[in-house]
């Protein structure tokens, strides 16, 4: 189904709950693996993209068709994440842990997460980077997303997407070198 086809079921009020159908079983499973690699746990996860799925379903009236429904979508979901986790980050300011050192932690304790050593030893490295590189990086590596979708989506030119994510590589490379892992080939 072509992005008009969706946005004209959804538009129309006697057929938005067959549009809103379609649209969660086309994106969701995307959503919530952008969300999941960024939050790292499953639970957080889930309840992120139902909330996310509850947005565009109340805003989809506001949807201007300048960019296509899916990135409209993961646009939602980013700063619905970004949200939960800098609402998740003040809650630690006082804590003697970081969020990245608790995030971390849950993972592995993630009885939906069977990682082997040199994953974990990848998670820790992503989670080291500054929030942008993460992101970057996770949009980038976990889910393929071309330079120029993930231009749309975090409205920023595409030579400096490259750039960051150029930077993110080198630095967790740089990581698992330090862990002694073997050499990552991140592709480009």
């Amino acid at each position: 189904m072509t992005d008009n086809e969706l946005f004209e079921l959804l538009k129309n009020k006697s057929s938005r709950e067959k549009g809103f159908s379609v649209l969660v079983h086309d994106f969701k499973e995307r959503v919530y693996w952008q969300i999941r690699h960024m939050v790292l746990s499953h639970e957080d996860a889930n309840d992120l993209v139902q909330e996310v799925f509850i947005k565009v379903f109340q805003n989809i009236d506001n949807f201007k068709h300048d960019s296509s429904i899916s990135t409209w979508i993961y646009r939602i979901a980013l700063n619905h994440t970004l949200n939960f986790l800098n609402s998740k980050s003040q809650r630690y300011k006082q804590n003697y842990t970081s969020l990245e050192d608790d995030m971390f932690n849950n993972l592995r304790a993630d009885k939906n997460f069977e990682p082997d050593e040199i994953e974990l030893k990848l998670q820790k490295a992503i989670l080291s980077l500054p929030e942008k590189q993460r992101l970057v990086f996770n949009l980038r590596y976990y889910d393929e997303m071309p330079f120029k979708e993930m231009e749309q989506v975090l409205q920023t030119s595409e030579s400096t997407l490259k750039s960051t994510y150029h930077f993110a590589s080198k630095k967790i490379e740089e990581q698992l070198l330090k862990e002694e892992i073997i050499k990552f080939d991140f592709p480009n």
